[in-house]
């Protein structure tokens, strides 16, 4: 086995990016992938905010690059189901090197971040599902689905929302929690006439049964969203392809929105599935074992930051790994540096997730308020700052 070789459970965003860091911290990873190639996560797009943007150019990476295929997103516009706007407000950005939010389709971003790991000589192994470790003073074992194992110095688990590495640390510890919203999403297959196209705003709407998001991608097509909200969690089957487009439909007929027009110009809606988030964690990390991304903190939807997230915790991993030290201390290093932050930024997805679900009394008040709320909130700057301003401190090596 190599020297500080470091085995990645996960070849998601965090992972990938987790490579990239570990692998200019001295570090040599291995990427264990549990999907096989090609067969991506279905989602349909994310946000990537400015300060998910800038940890990416403090790694070395272009944004511009990495994100060429997505479109920039400043600014966000709320209404409610009757077309009133309630606010616009920005989406961060632009940072000191002119970087805004930007919006992707999450294929997309996994196939770059994955080009720029493969690009440094980093074999990302596809197929390959831990289901646990075994950690030992000089090293540690990470098991696979299929009977195999591999062994390093170093375990990160980037496996994602049911991370067998964060139960692996925390025997009968928290599970994903349902916030009571479903997920859907897709693309027009044509562009739709009368629609505000002002370049950059995503448009988000309190729809009278359902919230709706939706944005002018250059080229005219539709990228929308949807959280309808249900008392129980989806389950494979409840629903076939026709059976939730037309319910989609339904829960948005006689709203003064577009997004029955739009789903219905969908060649294919995405979903649904489920609205989850995870509480606070308590072990992140052992002597040879650390967390990020979705398996330490998974953040709601609601917050835009799921992504951004990822990357500053693995920015943050590498960062603190760099050097000849004590990896023990490196790894408690890493901890304390991003548990405030992620924990108070789970806290806001989940207060944002819960504003979709208000009632009939709770929605007019909330309209009837929400542009006072916004004016005062914004009156002495971006009451979102705190979150797009950050950037992954510089540490010193060992």
């Amino acid at each position: 086995m190599t020297k500080n070789q470091v085995l990645i459970a996960g070849g998601g965003i965090a992972g990938a990016v987790a490579a990239i860091a570990l692998h200019r911290a001295g570090w040599e990873p291995r990427v264990f992938e549990a999907r096989e190639r090609g067969d991506d996560e279905r989602g349909a797009f994310l946000t990537v905010a400015v300060n998910g943007l800038t940890a990416l150019r403090d790694l070395g990476l272009d944004p511009e690059r990495v994100l060429a295929t997505g479109f920039a997103t400043p600014t966000l516009a709320m209404s409610n189901g009757r077309g009133r706007r309630l606010a616009v407000l920005p989406l961060g950005g632009p940072a000191p090197d002119g970087s805004t939010t930007t919006t992707i389709r999450r294929a997309d971003l996994y196939a770059a971040l994955r080009s720029a790991v493969t690009d440094l000589g980093i074999a990302i192994e596809h197929g390959r599902r831990a289901t646990g470790f075994t950690e030992r003073p000089d090293g540690v074992t990470l098991t696979f689905e299929d009977g195999t194992r591999a062994d390093g110095d170093l375990l990160v688990g980037a496996d994602g929302l049911r991370s067998r590495i964060r139960a692996g640390l925390n025997p009968g510890g928290p599970e994903p929690a349902y916030l009571g919203l479903l997920n859907a999403g897709g693309f027009t297959s044509r562009p739709i006439a009368g629609l505000d196209d002002t370049p950059g705003m995503l448009h988000m709407a309190f729809g009278s049964r359902a919230f709706f998001g939706w944005v002018v991608a250059p080229d005219g097509l539709v990228w929308w969203f949807a959280n309808p909200p249900s008392r129980e969690p989806v389950r494979s089957g409840d629903f076939t392809e026709e059976s939730w487009r037309a319910h989609l439909i339904e829960l948005f007929t006689g709203d003064d929105l577009p997004a029955a027009e739009i789903i219905g110009a969908s060649d294919e809606v995405v979903g649904p599935w489920n609205t989850e988030d995870l509480r606070r964690v308590p072990i992140w990390r052992s002597d040879r074992v650390v967390l990020l991304g979705d398996a330490a903190h998974a953040v709601s939807p609601s917050s835009g930051q799921g992504a951004s997230m990822a990357i500053e915790d693995a920015v943050t991993l590498g960062r603190c790994l760099t050097g000849q030290g004590d990896p023990r201390e490196a790894l408690a290093r890493y901890e304390r540096l991003r548990r405030t932050r992620v924990e108070k930024v789970v806290a806001y997805g989940r207060r944002s997730g819960s504003g979709k679900t208000a009632g009939p009394v709770g929605a007019a008040i909330r309209d009837a308020m929400f542009p006072l709320v916004m004016k005062l909130m914004t009156r002495k700057g971006d009451p979102q700052a705190w979150i797009f301003e950050h950037r992954v401190p510089g540490l010193a090596t060992n």
